[in-house]
């Protein structure tokens, strides 16, 4: 079991790649083209992909009668599934503007 804890540090380092790269977009504070794009590449793309499946694996164990809590440490828990709300919520608000954009 020790891969869901190591999955869920990564999620966790992915997700606040992803709370970065949001406020990269927002403010635009980074000015080199190289660190910028490894910031947007981590966050957005290994972000989505990563974060939910470890939710996903949460969820599972939960489900066979497991505790993730009994491995992964609770706190790492609360921040995945605060970055997957997040994440989920930008999703909905980019496909919103881009709905109201073509109609």
């Amino acid at each position: 079991m020790r891969w869901l804890l190591f999955l869920s540090r990564l999620a966790f380092i992915c997700g606040l790649f992803f709370l970065l790269t949001l406020l990269q977009l927002m403010t635009g504070w980074i000015k080199d083209g190289n660190l910028e794009s490894t910031i947007i590449t981590i966050g957005f793309f290994m972000g989505m992909i990563i974060v939910p499946i470890t939710l996903l694996c949460y969820i599972i164990l939960w489900i066979v009668g497991k505790k993730p809590a009994a491995i992964v440490p609770r706190w790492l828990i609360i921040g995945n599934i605060i970055v997957l709300f997040i994440l989920l919520g930008y999703i909905f608000y980019i496909n919103y503007i881009y709905s109201q954009t073509f109609s």
